[in-house]
């Protein structure tokens, strides 16, 4: 069965007033998810990869030796990438979880070092990719980048939040303010309920 392009989990000007646009969502989901929607299907059609799942797919394609991955990696990883990065951001103020606010200061010593680092890996993330906070196998929690569509289903890890630091994600909002667009993000996007129901 093929994969299809989930709806939005709220109105497309729903985060305008928290800074990403209508025309933002527009473009980012409607045409950028979409095409990898699209071309992941057309990929796997008659290969041993149609009929599985999408985490499957990611793993069993991922090359780590690999300069430069595979067609199939590259839009079935962003087709799963884009599905929990609209689940994990959300319209109105988000109170972070007691649960995870304990986890993050045990892990980073406060909230605040956790953003600090968190923005640093986006920021510092060259050319197009992501920044995770991830739950590694043993519990820890720590806070990684990944190029391109790489995510933590590679490493085996849990990914609670991502933030794409790709430019159709921000310029049409930030222009080429990364930084400013992370910061964001993280004070003015994130649902933090659903970052914590992941751990």
């Amino acid at each position: 069965m093929a994969f299809e392009l989930p709806d939005l989990p709220y109105a497309h000007d729903a985060l305008a007033d928290l800074g990403m646009s209508k025309e933002t969502l527009e473009y980012h989901h409607d045409l950028h998810h979409k095409a990898y929607v699209d071309n992941g299907n057309k990929l796997i059609a008659g290969t041993e990869w149609e009929g599985k799942s999408l985490e499957e797919i990611i793993v069993g394609t991922y090359d780590k030796n690999a300069v430069a991955q595979n067609g199939i990696f590259n839009n079935i990883s962003q087709l799963w990438n884009h599905n929990q990065f609209w689940e994990m951001m959300g319209p109105g103020k988000s109170a972070m979880p007691g649960e995870l606010e304990k986890a993050l200061v045990e892990s980073f010593g406060s909230v605040e070092e956790f953003k600090t680092q968190f923005c640093a890996a986006g920021a510092g993330q060259f050319g197009s990719g992501w920044a995770w906070l991830v739950k590694n196998a043993d519990g820890s929690l720590a806070v990684t980048k990944t190029e391109n569509g790489v995510n933590p289903l590679c490493f085996g890890q849990t990914a609670l939040l991502g933030c794409d630091v790709w430019e159709h994600s921000y310029y049409i909002d930030f222009r080429n303010k990364r930084p400013a667009y992370l910061t964001n993000f993280l004070d003015n996007l994130v649902n933090w309920e659903n970052v914590a129901s992941r751990m």
